[in-house]
């Protein structure tokens, strides 16, 4: 495997808090990360925007300012976690499909590969960069574009359950489940938009617990313990 997208949960890089940030479980991320890119590994990253904002919280916001909030919120995740990442020795880059300013580049498919081919950790933020596209959304579209090979979805969450395991302690966990499966029966892997675009380009998910000890490099290097969705 050469070219993976990790998709990070917001609330998940918040820890225990379940809001902003908790520094020691991004580091474990990039220390994972490290081991990957030492590896030769490139890796993209998307991450949700959940720690700060979770959609139209109030009517009196209008839904694409809402989903604009969203987008910025995802920058700032983005501008923290690759900040992490590079404390602990790794070259990274931020690309956005809408100008920043000096904070962060545009986004193009020439662009991310010449950055994947220096060794750097793209970081894609702003999602889509348009109103009622998720970052779910945001991160098939772009492991579809860079051309990776699996998306990596490193969730609160150990896999994917026919029923949320929260709610009902019989809810059974898949070890591997088809993407007609998933949009057949709405298991929320992704979006159904989202998996609608992985289904129709073929772009496999893997899920599974962010909060496993080593769960990233365990899933790359097959010691895999969450969920294969397969294509």
């Amino acid at each position: 495997m050469k070219r993976i997208m990790l998709k990070l949960s917001g609330e998940a890089l918040a820890g225990e808090k379940k809001t902003g940030f908790d520094e020691e479980t991004v580091r474990g991320v990039a220390l994972q990360v490290k081991q990957l890119v030492d590896d030769g590994m490139e890796v993209g990253v998307v991450i949700g925007g959940g720690n700060f904002w979770r959609g139209r919280t109030s009517e009196n916001i209008d839904r694409t300012k809402a989903d604009q909030i969203g987008m910025l919120a995802t920058i700032m995740n983005c501008i923290y976690v690759s900040e992490i990442f590079r404390s602990v020795g790794m070259m990274t880059n931020i690309l956005t499909p809408f100008e920043c300013g000096s904070f962060t580049k545009l986004f193009s498919k020439d662009r991310a590969n010449k950055y994947f081919a220096r060794g750097q950790v793209v970081f894609f933020a702003g999602g889509t960069g348009h109103p009622y596209f998720s970052t779910d959304t945001g991160v098939v579209l772009r492991a579809i574009e860079v051309e990776a090979e699996v998306i990596l979805l490193a969730k609160a969450i150990d896999g994917v359950y026919d029923d949320d395991p929260k709610k009902n302690r019989g809810a059974k966990k898949y070890d591997e489940v088809s993407i007609d499966e998933v949009i057949e029966k709405n298991l929320q892997v992704v979006d159904m938009t989202a998996s609608i675009l992985a289904r129709d380009n073929k772009m496999p998910m893997w899920v599974f617990g962010l909060n496993e000890e080593n769960s990233i490099v365990n899933t790359v290097k097959g010691n895999f313990k969450g969920t294969k969705v397969t294509v």
